[in-house]
Order: C-alpha cells, then structure tokens, then sequence
C-alpha cells in the first residue's frame, strides 16, 4: 500500500522499519523538527528522521499540519492510509480524510485506558497488571476512534517505563504490517470504544516526579519504575537533586524518607513499608548503583530524604 509514516520518537521506528520490509511504499514520513539537545543545544533530529533519511525516504518536518499549504501538500501524496505512531502532533480533519482508508494509530494502552501522551508510564504508577497495543481508526477525538487490532502485554513487578517501552515498541512493529495485510483483504473489523474506563495519560510534569514517601513502599515503587528512566523521579537531600532510576520493595519500617540502611542499596522508610533505592543519578552527573554513588554522595542511616 501507498502511506505516510507519521511519528518521532525511538519507539516509533521499528514500526516504520517493519513496515519497509513488508514492502509497503512509504511515500513520505512526517515527524516532528529537530529539538535543541546536549550541553551545545545543537539541533537534533528525531531518531525517526534518522532512520527514514538512511533509507531515502523523503521527510517532511512541519511545525504544524493547520495551514492549507501543508494539508494540499499531504492530499497530494495520494495515499491508501496513513501510520501514526507517537508523532506527536494534533491532526485536523482534513488531514485525517485524506487517505483512501484513513489514519490508523498505533497507541501504547488497552483503550479506553491510558488515552493520550504518556499511557507507558501512567500503567505502571497506576500499578496495572496489563497494557497492550492497539491499533486504532484515528477521529478528531483524543484517542477515541474504534479500535481495529490488539496486542496485551502483561507487566511484569520489574518492568521499568524503559524495558515496557521497548516491549510495546516490538509488538507494535509485528502489529501495523498485520493491520494493513487486514486492511488490502478487506477483514479488518472495527469495535467501538467503550463509554466505561475511560482515562487519561497526562503528561508528567517535573514536580509530579518528585518522590512522596508518605505513600506506601509499593506506590513508590510503582512511581519510580514508572519515571524510569525519563523523566526521573526524584528526591531532595542536602540541597542537592537525585533522581532514582531503579528501586524494588524491602524490609523495614521508620519515618516516611527516613534511610534506614546503606550499601549496596538505599533503604528507605515509606508511609507504609520501605524500598530498596538501586540505581541513583545526581544532577548533571551521569547514573550509578547505590553503592558507587554513595562513596560520592554524604548519605547516611537515619538521614531524612524530602
């Protein structure tokens, strides 16, 4: 089939590079302008970018898709479908009309759960057993058009923001070649949403990330995993920022964010509980285990973490 590949970040690109190897004729692929990054602020392009210019692939970068410049010059791609996977982006509707059989999504949840921009993270600071991919027929709404394939994924008690990431980004590469083999025979069936469940994956803002060690060990845990390993969940102590990138549950009871042991972890006191602070990063500097960081860091038993 004839598409446009619309997306932007690292979870997006297995797809498109499945997509290619299914032979599907990639007419152009959208994604968002290159970003300021690193200590130069150089401009950097998105790792879909990357990919799709080592391929030949032409690639356009609008700041907006609202102008009718920019929705005459998608029309003219002449398209069967459009791919959308984490562009990023709002679609008005002339640009959802455009191709012969629409806009299809490829959204990281079990819709109606999790609609919008950060549906990895939210499943696990929710403590979710379950997340998925689905494959969705795009609408104006915010992630409420019906849904046209599913894939669940199970959570795991380890799994990071990182390492579900990277689960759902492989399932979704398998998911959009069987959607469009679907859709050229005809046998893709669409299911409405339901009205039940709904909710919504906001994004995270940075003083959300701050660790709250009155909630209890597993919420915290949950929140950590969940924030790693962008943005980073944090705590204060000492005046300084760290971030906790790894944590898992321990033994031990005390003050909320009081540490009640150190060495090869961080044991910290919760509302109810304590956790187990594994992996810890001050800012500027780069991540370490806790027992690294600590010969750098003056954290000791008893000290209280806000």
């Amino acid at each position: 089939m004839r598409l446009a590949f619309m997306g932007t970040p690292e979870f997006s690109v297995p797809v498109l590079a499945e997509l290619v190897a299914a032979g599907h004729e990639v007419a152009a692929v959208y994604t968002r302008p290159p970003q300021p990054s690193g200590r130069g602020q150089k401009l950097r392009p998105s790792p879909v970018e990357d990919f799709a210019r080592g391929l030949g692939i032409e690639v356009r970068t609008p700041k907006s898709l609202k102008s009718a410049e920019e929705q005459q010059a998608f029309a003219a791609l002449d398209l069967d479908v459009a791919i959308v996977v984490a562009y990023g982006l709002i679609l008005p509707q002339a640009i959802l009309d455009a191709p012969r059989h629409g806009c299809l999504n490829l959204h990281a949840s079990l819709l109606p759960r999790w609609r919008g921009a950060a549906p990895i993270q939210r499943a696990i600071m929710a403590g979710d057993e379950t997340t998925g991919v689905q494959v969705m027929q795009m609408e104006a709404g915010l992630d409420t058009g019906p849904v046209l394939l599913s894939e669940t994924v199970a959570i795991s008690a380890d799994d990071t923001a990182g390492t579900l990431h990277d689960k759902l980004s492989a399932v979704a590469a398998q998911l959009g070649p069987r959607a469009l083999a679907a859709l050229e025979r005809g046998a893709l069936g669409a299911v409405p949403q339901s009205d039940d469940g709904v909710t919504y994956a906001e994004k995270i803002s940075s003083q959300e990330a701050r660790i709250d060690w009155q909630k209890s060990a597993a919420k915290v845990d949950q929140h950590i995993r969940g924030l790693a390993p962008f943005p980073g969940a944090w705590f204060e102590f000492d005046g300084a920022r760290v971030k906790v990138l790894l944590s898992g549950l321990a033994e031990g009871e005390g003050a909320p964010g009081e540490v009640l042991a150190i060495g090869d972890k961080v044991t910290v006191a919760c509302g109810e509980g304590a956790v187990a602070l594994k992996m810890l990063q001050k800012s500027g500097k780069r991540a370490q285990p806790a027992e690294e960081f600590l010969r750098g860091f003056p954290l000791s038993e008893g000290a209280r973490l806000s």
